[in-house]
């Protein structure tokens, strides 16, 4: 499964991706706000391992976020899928990504949600300090519906994501 946009494709992760997540995870720049990891490679080898089974199962899915020319550049993940809505995160983007990627991906990702899955709304949440994707969210038009005393949980619908793609998309690449 390969899902495109302009700059941007996501691929379904595989046991060699393991190393690249490995070093992302692993990054000072990228991780302050994700949970942390073991430094062992052969530890996200297993976890990948352990995740195909739920991949195939329909319980989850990670991609690998890739630049269109195959380089790739960042992670993203659905899980915690509910009657109508599903969850997404472990989302980071390296230094090799596109101008747009991170909106491309989010784009990408809920397409695959509310597509391909079929569902109406996506929750997630985000770390407290974690400001530029909070604000992002926001913009995207997501709504807030609770905090925990370390995450800011949202909301967002189908309707509001594909309203706001349209205008987001249209002054991006006019």
């Amino acid at each position: 499964m390969k899902l495109e946009s302009k700059t941007v494709s996501l691929r379904l992760i595989e046991s060699t991706d393991a190393e690249f997540v490995l070093k992302l995870r692993l990054d000072e720049r990228y991780n302050k706000f994700i949970s942390s990891v073991s430094s062992d490679v052969a530890d996200q080898r297993e976890w990948i391992k352990r995740y195909k089974t739920d991949e195939a199962a329909g319980a989850q899915f990670y991609f690998i976020i890739e630049r269109n020319d195959g380089t790739p550049c960042g992670t993203i993940r659905v899980y915690d899928l509910r009657q109508d809505s599903f969850c997404w995160g472990s989302w980071i983007l390296n230094d090799d990504k596109t101008r747009y990627a991170a909106l491309e991906s989010a784009f990408l990702i809920y397409k695959f949600g509310f597509e391909n899955l079929g569902y109406i709304k996506s929750h997630f949440e985000v770390m407290k300090g974690n400001e530029k994707v909070i604000s992002f969210h926001k913009k995207m038009g997501a709504v807030q519906v609770g905090e925990d005393s370390d995450n800011l949980h949202f909301e967002i619908s189908k309707i509001s994501v594909e309203s706001n793609r349209k205008i987001l998309m249209e002054k991006l690449f006019s």
